[in-house]
């Protein structure tokens, strides 16, 4: 493993479409949602531990105190607090930025918290090809070699082979493309050139603070101040002034795809099963064969002629299906969600509807 990697978990969003399950006031990442008796976030950490030199985690003033609980080995300084969410690229930024105000110019890899990857040594070994790709210069994405034309992903478009010193498994990177229907993902998929975009990147901190300042040098101006003054007493006035005026946008749209245009975006195929959990659908196939339920609280629960549906139990309530095929059901004390596997990618659209009939005590 190349010595000396960073790591940043940004740890955000609510998970909106497992919901009632994950909330904004206790998001996935927080949950353990596989059996393992570990959350994903701790799972995250785990995993990153053995690869990093430290761990930085950048979340909301809502999960900071949720955080520190349930990762007691984070020091409280590698804890980031931002004042509102502003999407990944003003998150990432603040840690590239105070990382370089603190250590210098060095290979940080972030990394989400809610990621489920069991294996450790192909995860290894693509993060060890990305450093390769970010000590040359690139800004390095991990892309995952798909098993389906799924719609529920971005696509990195892999190019040309890159000879670097140390790997031979990094390419440039043509584009990255939104989530696509599911014929072009087809097409995708039957060309062998396109990889799962699961938002894994690693960079130098100065070559991100680079592009930064070329495609965002507003934003790149208040990360700066604001990283200059994070180990000061001036931390919150100064973040008061800058963090409100800051774009949100993803690193993606920010850096990655017009980076991906002149050539700065290299890409390593993540050679390991991988999810995020995106959705309930995503849940029930992390499942074993035969064991299509899931409790964060033990209610009974009475399944009969339902095959391929998945019960998730987050109330202490029995819970009885009977004649219902690829359904989901979720039980909790506040919300109870019953939908077809086919629509999970819609739950989202229920907590928008929730937050404009005023409900947003629900989400």
């Amino acid at each position: 493993m190349t010595p000396g990697m960073y790591a940043v978990v940004p740890a955000g969003g609510a998970g909106t479409r497992l919901w009632p399950l994950s909330k904004a006031t206790h998001p996935k990442f927080l949950l353990d949602l596989t059996g393992t008796g570990r959350s994903l976030i701790q799972q995250t950490w785990d995993r990153l531990a053995p690869l990093s030199t430290r761990i930085v985690v950048v979340t909301g003033t809502d999960h900071a105190t949720a955080i520190g609980q349930q990762l007691p080995q984070l020091d409280a300084k590698d804890l980031l607090v931002e004042p509102a969410p502003r999407n990944s690229m003003p998150a990432i930024g603040l840690a590239a930025a105070v990382l370089h105000q603190r250590v210098g110019d060095v290979v940080l890899g972030s990394f989400a918290a809610d990621h489920v990857i069991y294996d450790q040594q192909a995860f290894a070994a693509a993060v060890d090809a990305a450093c390769q790709a970010a000590s040359a210069g690139y800004l390095a994405t991990i892309g995952i070699e798909p098993t389906e034309p799924s719609t529920a992903y971005g696509y990195i478009q892999a190019g040309q082979p890159l000879q670097l010193p140390g790997t031979s498994e990094v390419q440039t990177v043509e584009r990255f493309v939104e989530k696509p229907d599911r014929a072009t993902a087809q097409t995708y998929l039957a060309q062998g050139s396109f990889r799962w975009n699961a938002g894994m990147f690693v960079f130098r901190t100065g070559v991100l603070l680079g592009a930064l300042a070329s495609f965002h040098p507003d934003m790149h101006g208040a990360l700066i101040e604001l990283a200059r003054a994070w180990d000061t007493d001036q931390r919150g006035s100064v973040a008061a002034k800058v963090w409100p005026g800051l774009t949100k946008i993803s690193i993606d749209h920010a850096i990655a795809e017009p980076l991906a245009a002149v050539g700065g975006v290299a890409t390593t195929a993540g050679k390991f099963d991988w999810t995020d959990l995106g959705d309930f659908a995503a849940l029930a196939e992390l499942r074993p064969q035969g064991e299509l339920s899931v409790a964060t609280e033990p209610g009974p629960l009475l399944v009969s002629d339902s095959p391929d549906s998945l019960v998730v139990r987050g109330s202490k309530r029995a819970v009885v299906l009977m004649g219902l095929p690829d359904v989901v059901v979720v039980d909790t004390p506040q919300a109870v969600l019953v939908t077809r596997r086919d629509l999970a990618q819609q739950v989202k659209d229920v907590t928008d509807q929730l937050r404009a009939a005023g409900h947003t005590d629900l989400l």
